[in-house]
C-alpha cells in the first residue's frame, strides 16, 4: 500500500513557501488558494490557467448548464498522470479545495466546479486508443463519447458507453452510467477492466479485478471520493449496425405510449438486444419514443406493444448505433436542473404519471418561465442489467435484480432570476412522483447518480452494507478523507 502524504510532503520540501501566504485583505482560504495557484503556475507553466489568462473565461463556461458556471481561483489542465500527481500533491499540502471536471454535463452547481479553489479540467486527458489484439479500448476521462465512438467505428466495435455525444467519459462512468447496451452487459462501469487513478497521497495505482480489487469495486459508482481517474480500460463488443430511431406522438397519446411501455417491460424473457427511451415533453405537446435494436433487424418482436400505436412521425430505419445516438443534438436552453425517481413498472402508476404531467400546476408554472420547459425521460431497466453487472464482478450501486424504471425530470429555463421558481417546481414534481410510486407500492430506493439532483443522497441509496464497504475502502486509500474534505462537490460517502 502507498505511504500517505508522500508527494504532498515532497511538494513542501521543494516549495516551502506554499505553506504560507501573505495577507492581502482577502479571506484565508482565498489567499491560500491564490498562493498555491501561483506556485503551481511557476512549476507547471501552461498546465495552470489563471483568471488573468485569455483562456480562463472560456474554460469556466464550458459546462453545459450555466447553473454550473463558477469562478475558480485557477484552472489546472493536466496532460499526463504525472501532472495530476503534482497538482493533487500541492493542493493536499496546502489544504486547498478543488473540483474535477470531465465533460461538465451536470447542472448541479458544484458537481464539477468550484469558486474558491482549483478546478482540475481533464480536457487534455482525452485519448482514445484501441488494441485489436485484446479487444480493449483505453479512454481518457476528458474524452467525449462522440470521439470515443468515432475512433472505435474504424474497427467495427463499440462499448457500453454514454448515449449523449457531448457528455464526458469520466463523470458518466464513475456515476454508474447507462447505455443502450446495458441490458446485455450491465451499467457502463461494469465494462471497465481497469482504472488508473491518482490517490490523495499523489501516488498512481491501477485498480483491476486482480490488483486493488476493493478500489476497483468502489470506483464503479463511487464518484469522486477515492482519487482522480486518469485512464479507463474498457471491454469492447462487435456491434455497429442497428435498427431504430425516433417516433413522435402527440401529448394525448402519452397514456397509450406508457401502457405499451408497461407491456414491453413486463413481457417475460425480454430481448436484451432491445432498448428504448421515452421523452415526455408536456410544455412542447409531444412524446418522443426512441427505439434502439442492437441488430439490423427491422421491427423486431420485442417492440410489439408499440406497433398498434400510430406515431405523428416515424424516423426508424437501419443505421449505425453511433449515427442513431448522434441524431439527437444537445439541448440549448441556458439553465438546467434535474431529479431522478426509481420505481417498478406499474400500469396504474404510468396512467397517474400521465395525468400529473398534463394537469399539475407546476407544469404551467414552468411554461410561464422564459424558455421554460420540462422533459421526463422514462428509462426502462431490465433485471438483466443487474445480473450482468453481478457477473462482471459487481459494483457499488446496490441495484435490486428486478425490472425497474429510472425516471428523470429535466427542467430548462433562461434567466438566473427564475432559479428559485424553477427549482421549487421541479422539486415539487419529484416529490409528487415519489408519492405516487410509494402509494402504488412500486418505489425503489436507488437514485441514479448521473441524473440526480445535488439534494438527493445518492450513495446512501446504495444500501447500508455498500455504504459501510465504501467507508472501509476509503479508509484504506484515503485515510485523511482528502476527497471528502477538499472536494466538496459531487455525491459524497455518508459519514
Amino acid at each position: 500500500m502507498v505511504t500517505v502524504g508522500l508527494l504532498a510532503i515532497a511538494w513542501h520540501q521543494l516549495y516551502p513557501s506554499s505553506l504560507s501566504y501573505a495577507w492581502n485583505g482577502t479571506s484565508a482560504p482565498d489567499a491560500a488558494a491564490a498562493a498555491t495557484c501561483q506556485q503551481l503556475r511557476g512549476h507547471l507553466g501552461s498546465v495552470i490557467t489563471l483568471p488573468s489568462d485569455v483562456s480562463y473565461t472560456n474554460l469556466t463556461q464550458e459546462s453545459w448548464s450555466r447553473t454550473a458556471w463558477k469562478r475558480p481561483t485557477c484552472i489546472a489542465l493536466p496532460a499526463t498522470a504525472s501532472d495530476v500527481q503534482q497538482v493533487v500533491s500541492a493542493l493536499v499540502a496546502s489544504n486547498v479545495p478543488f473540483a474535477i471536471r470531465s465533460g461538465g454535463h451536470s447542472p448541479n452547481p458544484f458537481d464539477a466546479n468550484i469558486d474558491t479553489g482549483v478546478l482540475i479540467v481533464t480536457d487534455r486527458l482525452s485519448h482514445v486508443t484501441y488494441d485489436a489484439a485484446t479487444g480493449l479500448a483505453s479512454l481518457g476521462p476528458g474524452a467525449r463519447w462522440d470521439a470515443v465512438y468515432t475512433a472505435l467505428d474504424l474497427y467495427n466495435v463499440t462499448l457500453v458507453g454514454g448515449r449523449v455525444m457531448d457528455v464526458g467519459v469520466g463523470g458518466l462512468i464513475l456515476g454508474g452510467g447507462l447505455s443502450y447496451l446495458s441490458d446485455l452487459y450491465g451499467s457502463v462501469c461494469d465494462s471497465v477492466v481497469s482504472f488508473e487513478v491518482v490517490l490523495a497521497d499523489g501516488s498512481v495505482v491501477e485498480a483491476t479485478a486482480a490488483e486493488h480489487p476493493d478500489l476497483f469495486w468502489a470506483l464503479k459508482g463511487g464518484a469522486n471520493n477515492f482519487g482522480v481517474v486518469t485512464a479507463f480500460k474498457f471491454t469492447t463488443y462487435p456491434i455497429k449496425n442497428v435498427w431504430g430511431g425516433a417516433q413522435m406522438f402527440s401529448l394525448d397519446q402519452m397514456p397509450a405510449v406508457l401502457e405499451a411501455l408497461n407491456q414491453y417491460q413486463t413481457t417475460p424473457n425480454k430481448d436484451p438486444y432491445a432498448n428504448l427511451i421515452i421523452n415526455l415533453a408536456p410544455n412542447l405537446g409531444v412524446v418522443l419514443l426512441t427505439l434502439v435494436y442492437l441488430k439490423p433487424v427491422e421491427r423486431p418482436a420485442a417492440y410489439a406493444p408499440f406497433y398498434d400505436l400510430t406515431p405523428v412521425s416515424d424516423q426508424t430505419r437501419f443505421m449505425t448505433l453511433h449515427e442513431l445516438m448522434a441524431a439527437f443534438p444537445p439541448a440549448g436552453t441556458a439553465r438546467w436542473t434535474w431529479y431522478t425517481n426509481t420505481f417498478t413498472p406499474d400500469s396504474d402508476l404510468y396512467a397517474q404519471l400521465s395525468d400529473l404531467l398534463v394537469s399539475a400546476p407546476e407544469i404551467a408554472d414552468i411554461g410561464a418561465l422564459e424558455a421554460g420547459s420540462i422533459v421526463g425521460a422514462v428509462q426502462p431497466i431490465s433485471e438483466s442489467l443487474v445480473r450482468a453487472g453481478q457477473a462482471s464482478g459487481g459494483n457499488a450501486l446496490g441495484l435490486q435484480p428486478v425490472n425497474q424504471t429510472w425516471f428523470s425530470l429535466n427542467l430548462g429555463w433562461a434567466n438566473v432570476e427564475d432559479d428559485a421558481a424553477a427549482n421549487a417546481a421541479i422539486e415539487s414534481l419529484h416529490d409528487k412522483i415519489d408519492a405516487l410510486a410509494s402509494d402504488a407500492g412500486a418505489i425503489l430506493e436507488y437514485d441514479f447518480m448521473n441524473d440526480a439532483n445535488a439534494k438527493q443522497p445518492v450513495i446512501a441509496s446504495y444500501g447500508e452494507d455498500n455504504v459501510q464497504r465504501l467507508r472501509a475502502i476509503q479508509q484504506v486509500y484515503d485515510p485523511q478523507h482528502v476527497f471528502q474534505r477538499l472536494v466538496p462537490g459531487g455525491q459524497k460517502i455518508p459519514v
